[in-house]
């Protein structure tokens, strides 16, 4: 829980407790989560609730968050703490026309993240029209354990890093195909890394599949993860590995030379 990542830092003075408060609270806000109360702020990060209630204030007269019938909800202006940053970073810009590629040849979404803090976080992303039920944009964060992106960069960790995100990371059910056995997910990833790619059949949301494949640097370092995903009833399994992993491992070789 967030609050119990601030405490770590209790008697350090250079450690500003009111920013990471305010820092958690923003993070608390996520696709499923759009809409808080101050208790669900507070339960949420483990904040007390009148600081939660304080940082919540602050956010609003900064413009960052907006109110309505004691309903807080991020506002726009909060894209900009990251979002000039991201889309800038030079391996989002080489990504983004072989994301366009990929889109336009599979005819579904595709995306670039790395791995952020035990979570995928997207880089660049190239939609289609198509409406799904779960927003995905630049600066989405979601689990690494249950994402074909996340699975990809938890494979190329070093085994005492991989040791270290399953002891801090709870395996929640997303749905009732997710795994939540840490050596399920061992024996997972340890598949991935031997085939070179990942694949998630509705682990994160019913309905929703997908296929990763990572990002090399000149060196042969995993720094991210390509995908593309799809809806269940429209794609077969087999189309994921015969139609779809071709061209993300095509656009991977590119983004490496």
């Amino acid at each position: 829980m967030p609050v119990d990542e601030i405490d770590a830092f209790s008697g350090d003075p250079n450690f500003m407790t009111s920013l990471a408060r305010g820092l958690a609270v923003l993070q608390a806000f996520d696709l499923r989560q759009r809409s808080l109360t101050v208790s669900q702020v507070s339960q949420a990060t483990g904040i007390p609730r009148a600081a939660a209630r304080r940082c919540l204030y602050t956010l609003l007269q900064l413009g960052y968050v907006a109110e309505q019938h004691g309903h807080f909800s991020l506002r726009p202006k909060v894209l900009t703490l990251g979002f000039a940053h991201l889309s800038s970073r030079p391996l989002a810009a080489a990504a983004q026309p072989l994301l366009d590629r990929c889109r336009d040849r599979l005819h579904e979404s595709c995306s670039l993240a790395l791995l952020d803090g035990g979570e995928v976080y997207y880089q660049a992303r190239a939609e289609t029209t198509r409406i799904m039920s779960i927003a995905l944009y630049v600066g989405t964060r979601l689990p690494a354990y249950c994402t074909s992106m996340g699975r990809v960069l938890l494979a190329a960790l070093p085994e005492d890093e991989l040791d270290k995100y399953l002891a801090r990371t709870t395996l929640h059910p997303r749905t009732v195909k997710t795994v939540t056995s840490v050596a399920k997910l061992r024996e997972i990833l340890v598949g991935v890394r031997r085939q070179g790619y990942a694949l998630v059949d509705q682990e994160l949301e019913v309905g929703l599949r997908s296929i990763a494949v990572p990002v090399f640097d000149r060196h042969g370092h995993v720094v991210a993860a390509l995908n593309t995903g799809t809806q269940a009833a429209r794609t077969p399994l087999r189309d994921l590995t015969q139609l779809f992993l071709p061209e993300l491992r095509a656009a991977a070789a590119e983004l490496r030379q």
